[in-house]
């Protein structure tokens, strides 16, 4: 059973969100949040596997509550359920920590599919995310003194797929079947070579070579 948070500041939203994921039998919708704040605390206190959160909510806003929980070093994945177009948001969503980014114009279709797809360990994309993702791959190319992926290791790579993905390094180890340790050991060598700090400059790195898996 997968346990889920929703996030966002409508009832009504909220209340169709629990019906379609519970009507799986597959969910259990263990907390409801209306803020970002609320989220960031009740994600701490009930730890579920993916949190849905909408982007636009009063006081911190679906982003910075995003990004506030990964910085919880929890296991929970971040599922963004939204209006916005991808173009303007996601970028930031999955520099924050997103695993996914979802229009809430198709969640009665697609929702439970990007879920699932979370679960397995994918990020879940929009369709129109290949063009964005092509976009970046373009101002990489044009800045080609900058390392690329060729300069790391297979298991480094590799590291860097999985930590781009939302995986902390303790389930990048257990899915590597290494130690949390020597996880973290490819990670910051990865971050030394590439020139990168934290999460947000690897997930851009990841989208601009292509290493996310994308499911959607």
């Amino acid at each position: 059973m997968v346990r889920v948070l929703l996030a966002d500041d409508h009832q009504v939203v909220r209340a169709g969100l629990r019906a379609l994921l519970e009507s799986t039998g597959r969910v259990d919708v263990v907390g409801e949040a209306s803020s970002g704040e609320e989220a960031v605390n009740k994600a701490r206190r009930l730890e579920p596997d993916i949190v849905i959160m909408d982007l636009a909510m009063p006081g911190m806003n679906g982003v910075q509550a995003t990004r506030r929980i990964t910085e919880l070093g929890l296991e929970t994945k971040i599922l963004v359920l939204t209006v916005h177009d991808e173009d303007d948001f996601l970028l930031p969503a999955m520099e924050a920590g997103a695993a996914g980014f979802l229009n809430k114009s198709v969640a009665d279709t697609d929702l439970v599919g990007a879920v699932e797809a979370i679960m397995r360990g994918h990020s879940y994309l929009p369709r129109r995310a290949a063009a964005l993702v092509a976009r970046l791959k373009r101002e990489g190319a044009s800045q080609s003194h900058d390392p690329g992926p060729e300069v790391l290791s297979s298991r480094e790579r590799t590291v860097i797929e999985l930590y781009a993905q939302g995986y902390s390094a303790s389930e990048a180890a257990e899915k590597m079947f290494l130690s949390p340790k020597t996880v973290e050991g490819y990670i910051g060598r990865a971050k030394t070579k590439l020139g990168l700090s934290n999460r947000r400059d690897i997930v851009r790195f990841a989208l601009k070579n292509g290493m996310l898996r994308a499911e959607g």
